[in-house]
This record gives C-alpha cells, sequence and structure tokens, in this order.
C-alpha cells in the first residue's frame, strides 16, 4: 500500500467487470491493467513497485502505463483532501476499469462526471435479482421468472425510496403465514402494504480541488489542455503561444520581467543618468571637508 492519500484510486461510475475489460489493449497493457483493476484502493501502482511483482521491468511498466493513459484508463494528477483539520495536496492515480474520453476526464477532474452509459445488452435490474434469489432465504417464495418481472416495479419503487436489500427481505420473509398458497399474491400484497415513505437525503454541495498532471513531464494543468493526459509541448505542439489565461508570461520571459521590474523600483535620479540634487552634493562635501580638517 502507498502512503495514506496517495496511490490508486479508482474512478466512479464504472461498469461491471467482466472478463472483455481489457480485450482492445496489447497482451501486456492489458495484463498489467487487469492487475491494477484488482488492486483494492491506496494500493502503491508505481514502477517500482510494479516491478517486483509482475515480470517486466520498469522501463517496459512506464511505457505500458503511458498506453494506459492513452487509451482513457489512467490519469495521474492531485487532490486537496482534508487531513487532521489540515489541507493537503496529495499526488494520486486515477484508475478506470472502463476506458474514458477526454471530456469525461475533464468532467471528472471538475468534479461532475456523468454517468457511464449502460451496456447494450439487457441485464437483470437489482429488483428482478432479488425476487429471484427470494426463494433462497424462503423457500416458501419462491417465484417464478414471470412472477419476477411482474412484481419488479414494484421492488424497484422500494429501492428508489431509499429501502436497503435487508430491509426488503425482513419486510417479504419476517412472520410468514403456513400455509402459503399463492407466494407470488403473498409478496405484491407486502410489497403494496409495508411501502416505506420516501426518505429525502440532505444534499452536500462540494467544491472538489482537483487538478490532472501530464503523464510526461508532470506540470499541472487542465484537462482541456492535457489531450490524452499529455500537455502540448509533449504532443510535439510549438511552445510559443502561452496557454494560461491573457496577460500570462511565458517562462521564457519571466527574467526580463523580472528586470524590469527591478529597473522600475531604482530611484527616479538613477534611472536617467542624472547626478543627484545639488544641495545634496554640497552638504556631503562639505562634510566631508570639515571631515578632513578643510575650512
Amino acid at each position: 500500500m502507498a502512503n495514506p492519500g496517495y496511490g490508486k484510486r479508482s474512478a466512479p461510475a464504472q461498469l461491471p467487470r467482466t472478463e472483455h475489460d481489457f480485450v482492445h489493449l496489447p497482451p501486456r497493457e492489458a495484463s498489467i491493467a487487469a492487475y491494477i483493476d484488482r488492486l483494492p484502493e491506496g494500493a502503491d501502482i508505481s514502477v517500482k513497485t510494479l516491478a517486483k511483482v509482475l515480470p517486466y521491468g520498469q522501463c517496459a511498466l512506464r511505457t505500458a502505463l503511458n498506453r494506459l493513459q492513452d487509451a482513457g484508463h489512467l490519469r495521474r494528477g492531485s487532490e486537496c483532501v482534508a487531513h487532521d483539520e489540515v489541507l493537503l495536496w496529495v499526488t494520486r492515480t486515477f484508475f478506470s476499469r472502463t476506458a474514458r474520453d477526454d471530456d469525461w476526464w475533464a468532467a471528472f477532474s471538475r468534479g461532475d462526471a456523468p454517468p457511464e452509459r449502460r451496456q447494450q445488452h439487457p441485464t437483470r435490474s437489482r429488483a428482478f435479482v432479488l425476487l429471484a434469489a427470494l426463494g433462497r432465504t424462503a423457500p416458501a417464495l419462491t417465484l417464478s421468472a414471470a412472477d419476477c418481472a411482474a412484481l419488479e416495479p414494484q421492488v424497484t419503487a422500494w429501492f428508489e425510496r431509499g429501502a436497503t436489500e435487508a430491509e426488503l427481505l425482513h419486510a417479504l420473509t419476517d412472520g410468514l403465514p403456513a400455509p402459503i398458497h399463492h407466494a407470488a399474491a403473498l409478496v405484491r400484497r407486502r410489497l403494496t402494504d409495508k411501502m416505506p415513505p420516501e426518505r429525502t437525503a440532505p444534499t452536500h454541495h462540494r467544491t472538489v480541488l482537483r487538478t490532472l498532471e501530464c503523464g510526461e513531464c508532470r506540470a499541472p494543468g487542465s484537462a482541456e489542455v492535457l489531450i490524452g493526459g499529455r500537455c502540448g509541448p509533449c504532443r510535439g505542439n510549438p511552445v510559443g503561444t502561452p496557454t494560461g489565461p491573457a496577460g500570462t508570461i511565458p517562462p521564457t520571459g519571466v527574467r526580463s520581467r523580472m528586470n524590469d521590474v527591478r529597473a522600475a523600483m531604482k530611484p527616479r535620479s538613477e534611472r536617467i543618468g542624472r547626478p543627484p540634487h545639488p544641495r545634496l552634493h554640497d552638504r556631503e562635501v562639505s562634510e566631508t571637508g570639515s571631515h578632513l580638517g578643510v575650512v
């Protein structure tokens, strides 16, 4: 594990893990991505640590991580976190099992990443799965596929009101009569009669302090500038035009600008090359002459 606050951080709203997650990557990058994907939060995924457990050298691992960045699975950056009532900027590597584009990473850096699109193939909902497994908890409530599909909207309504699976199972299986002649009718009746009230969860609006870094030179920048995780100069773009806000001084002009500032801080007489004030000059000569004994 990395030091507290550092290491791997999983991106939100990822699709469920499948055996086809990294088939679009070369074999080496796919194996490294699968290994990182199964590491816990906060795990140390630096090239030195990975080289100790994977059959690749540090150079090969560095290249592989850069390719994962190009494919949209990885971004490096910094995030401001609270630690013992102190705000600290910590270095983090954000990993996503689901490949993301630059627009998604830009939204993630602002703290408003959009939810992931669902797969095109239909999958069973959480409500359907709970109903299908109801017979494992109470064998007398074993339902058919048609019953599960018919009762699915009612269970979904429970979940939308904030009910947990444990609360649902308790409401459906507690104090069952004996015998049960029609399991689906009993489940439907309990779902209707025991429907919980709507729970209004408090909304907490917080500002996310997060910035991304170039994967090559580690220069910080906005996600809009770090296309593919790399800044303009590392992508081969010319560096003559500053990328900051209006009035930004390029790095090559900082020294000359500071020289201008220092020159402006000198007295006006020294700037234009004029001698000091005459009265001040006579006073200095008089003081010097009296010190030498000259009348």
